[in-house]
């Protein structure tokens, strides 16, 4: 794979993100001041099982904290942990903050450099197909709290990202699945993505990922540059959303697979309160069930949804719906409307 560099410009913070093998070597060696100036790596449990021994090759000698994997762990303890780990390895406001892991690592990561002596640097090195397509790029950071997901966080863009395919080859189908979701949110607003999907005979080849990643990268780099702070284009990429994350606290599954149902159910949503294109709907779930195999729907609490943080009003849900290829909608429904129907659609799911 050659090395592919995109620029995202966030407000007036710019990130380069580099698409490319070889990650770790090519940070340590575009880095040497990470061991003068101060640098410190934030992973989990999971990838530091993994990939400690290549961190001890290309970043040895670097603290490191590790935070216990898994979603759940993505709150203000680890948060407060973490700022607590940087404080007493003497980071400075010269230093540079690594996160490497998926989606959790990366949002945690973020807020913590963002927090700590009201910012220092941060690179990005997401290991999961979700967070390199998604999370790693646009600067969006957060913890859950209080039961809402990303309710505590900020807008702060990494200074570099290194994405390498070499870490999809590492990851259980489930975790493919996942981030198959974003890449399929993403080719319901742009056609060619949706097109190469459509045009896939394997969706989860990992020479296919390791193609179509770079240009998700870039699709969602046009929205944030566009739009860094979500006034307006950028609502676009909470497509199916709402219902996924409702379904995400409900369930346990992944992200992604919530956002492959969200999509579904939000797409009969469009169907009756949109001028909708009802074929590409089709095609859209369609798609949604290729990368969903044969699962049965998830459980389904609507109440949820209220706490969503994209609402408006305390009785009111706020969707963000496809109706067309590359079009979608920004719909309200009263909370008992959208209870009502969900259920309606999830009954005719089953």
């Amino acid at each position: 794979m050659k090395t592919i560099r995109l620029n995202v410009r966030c407000g007036v913070r710019e990130s380069a993100v580099f698409c490319r093998k070889h990650a770790l070597k090519a940070l340590a060696a575009a880095h040497p001041e990470l061991w003068t100036a101060g640098g410190m790596i934030f992973t989990d449990s999971n990838v530091a099982a993994r990939y400690g021994n290549a961190v001890a090759r290309w970043l040895g000698g670097l603290p490191m904290f590790v935070m216990p994997a898994g979603e759940e762990h993505k709150n203000e303890e680890t948060l407060f942990s973490l700022l607590g780990a940087m404080a007493k390895a003497g980071l400075r406001r010269n230093a540079t903050l690594i996160a490497l892991g998926g989606g959790v690592v990366g949002d945690v990561g973020g807020l913590a450099a963002s927090l700590y002596m009201r910012g220092i640097a941060c690179i990005q090195v997401p290991t999961t197909l979700l967070s390199q397509v998604d999370s790693a790029v646009g600067g969006k950071t957060a913890i859950d709290f209080c039961g809402v997901k990303n309710l505590v966080g900020a807008f702060y863009p990494p200074r570099e990202v290194y994405v390498d395919p070499v870490f999809l080859g590492t990851l259980p189908h489930v975790a493919l699945k996942c981030g198959l979701g974003e890449i399929v949110k993403h080719g319901a607003l742009h056609a060619p993505i949706f097109a190469r999907l459509s045009a896939a005979e394997d969706l989860f080849d990992l020479g296919f990922l390791a193609e179509i990643v770079p240009e998700n990268i870039a699709f969602k780099a046009g929205i944030v540059q566009k739009d860094p702070f979500e006034g307006d284009l950028r609502r676009c990429l909470n497509l199916g959303h709402t219902t996924a994350h409702a379904i995400e606290l409900a369930s346990g599954l992944s992200h992604g697979e919530c956002v492959l149902w969200g999509l579904i159910l939000e797409s009969g949503l469009a169907a009756r309160h949109c001028a909708a294109d009802p074929a590409f709907l089709g095609a859209l779930a369609q798609l949604c069930r290729r990368v969903l195999g044969e699962a049965a729907p998830p459980p389904l609490e609507a109440a949820r949804a209220l706490l969503d943080k994209k609402n408006t009003a305390a009785d009111r849900v706020t969707l963000t719906v496809p109706v067309a290829a590359e079009k979608y909608e920004i719909l309200e429904l009263p909370y008992p409307q959208y209870a009502a129907e969900l259920k309606a659609l999830g009954e005719e799911l089953c």
